[in-house]
């Protein structure tokens, strides 16, 4: 009799990767969970109810199809399982380890809907992948033929690489351009060890490397570089920059000593893991060990900045939100780690100022209670009168969110159309911008997003880039 390799979600209960307990994790920067065994992968692959609409791929921004390569492991068919990820999703070990899953393909899973719990979609995922790169079938990219077109990539984060893996596919000849001295933007300098480590990020800009994408690297366009140059030299370009601006906070004593912003924080900690020099952290300024540190705000990037905290040893770890839990922008599971890991969070609240000489000692706190929905169809917070307070810190981390730089004036590019957000102006689908042979995508056009929109974002502009590249040349010089 043949065994049953799908629908075991009635007598199979959801289990997730062995989790290493919170005392060990507050040690090191190392990723929370094991890898799933081989058998353990194929039973809580099994447990797919292969239901004939799969909103787990409706609700994937890549629409990664799920439901085959979950059958594939259960079938223990891994090399053909990987295929198909690969197929949609250019980095899906990447997405496996910081998709949000519990937002998307997870949280839309027809037999979590039924109270039999998710699928593990994505420790499935990184399984598949992982197994892949031990198995040498993730291979340099060898396209069937060459072409003599360019195209420049401005920014190596996941929109930047996935445009450039893309393209590579078809023969295109890549050069990306980015500021930073390693590529992977965000992946590598933003987001902390212990939910991607860098080694898994390296491995695909090697990839990369090796399949012919040139990278130009510690290259500032508008100083290094002018964007008329890149523009000059190749045949077409796009600007997958991200968003870095930092959002400010216009309080009292604001300007203190000791209250700094995420993306410092996170990328000197980010440094400090590759082994690198870091004077501002190894003279406290972005170190926080033996502090009492407060981080202000409630997504993703607050939760890495108070997991990281924790791990460099700090005294204690606030989070300050102006909403609830429920409210909460991050991920579930990204705070119940932090709360298991010692973190505190103060809910409905916010800050009205600082206090210190010179120094940051105090956090002056509001709360807030939810009032009526605003716009977005959120609960606004209103501040209770009287309820103010004072907390002590010695670290204040502005995890606020980020806005676009000002590319038109930075890069002294005329034409190229924004948003009133400040966003670049691009065709939904393709990234055209006002300027002929120029696309954008990723943040920079949608906004500070999840990387697994950049990546839909930079295999799209590369499909358009492509259909460009393919017009005749006078119908392009249009």
């Amino acid at each position: 009799m043949a065994v049953q390799k799908m629908l075991r979600f009635v007598n199979l209960e959801r289990e997730m990767p062995t989790k290493r307990t919170a005392d060990d994790r507050r040690q090191d920067f190392d990723e929370i969970y094991a890898d799933y065994a081989r058998a353990k992968a194929e039973e809580q692959s099994s447990r797919c109810s292969q239901c004939g609409v799969p909103y787990c791929q409706a609700h994937c921004p890549l629409h990664n199809n799920i439901p085959d390569w979950l059958r594939l492991t259960a079938e223990g068919r891994l090399e053909e399982a990987y295929e198909i990820s690969q197929a949609t999703n250019t980095f899906p070990e990447i997405c496996g380890r910081i998709c949000p899953q519990d937002r998307l393909c997870e949280g839309n899973c027809v037999i979590e809907q039924s109270g039999h719990g998710t699928v593990t979609i994505g420790s499935v995922e990184r399984y598949i992948t992982d197994t892949a790169w031990e198995n040498g079938w993730v291979k340099p990219i060898v396209p069937a033929v060459e072409r003599t077109e360019s195209v420049a990539i401005i920014g190596a984060g996941p929109g930047g690489l996935a445009a450039a893996d893309m393209l590579r596919r078809q023969g295109v000849q890549v050069t990306v351009y980015d500021r930073y001295d390693r590529a992977g933007g965000l992946l590598t300098y933003g987001i902390p060890g212990f939910k991607l480590e860098k080694d898994t990020v390296m491995a695909r800009v090697d990839q990369l490397a090796q399949s012919g994408v040139e990278f130009v690297l510690n290259c500032n366009v508008g100083d290094d570089i002018s964007f008329d140059a890149i523009r000059g030299k190749h045949d077409a370009v796009l600007i997958a920059t991200g968003v870095y601006k930092t959002r400010d906070l216009e309080v009292d004593g604001s300007d203190n000593a000791g209250i700094i912003r995420a993306i410092d924080y996170l990328t000197a900690s980010n440094r400090k893991s590759f082994g690198d020099d870091v004077a501002e952290f190894d003279s406290g300024e972005l170190n926080a060990e033996g502090k009492r540190v407060v981080v202000i705000g409630g997504g993703d990037t607050a939760m890495d900045c108070v997991r990281t905290a924790i791990r460099q040893g700090a005294e204690s770890v606030k989070c300050l939100y102006r909403r609830d839990r429920a409210n909460m922008p991050g991920s579930q599971r990204e705070v119940a780690n932090a709360e298991e890991e010692g973190v505190e969070f103060v809910w409905l609240s916010a800050p009205a100022g600082f206090g210190g000489e010179g120094e940051v000692e105090t956090v002056r706190v509001q709360k807030m209670r939810l009032g009526s929905p605003d716009a977005s169809g959120r609960q606004s917070p209103e501040l209770i009168e009287g309820a103010d307070y004072d907390e002590g810190a010695d670290m204040v981390i502005k995890a606020l969110g980020f806005e676009p730089e000002d590319l038109p004036k930075l890069w002294g590019v005329d034409g190229l159309e924004v948003t009133r957000w400040g966003t670049v102006k691009a065709r939904f689908g393709t990234g055209e911008t006002s300027l002929p042979g120029v696309y954008a995508a990723g943040d920079i056009v949608r906004g500070a997003s999840l990387v697994v929109w950049a990546i839909r974002d930079g295999r799209e502009a590369a499909q358009a880039i492509l259909s460009f590249l393919d017009q005749p040349a006078d119908i392009a010089a249009e």
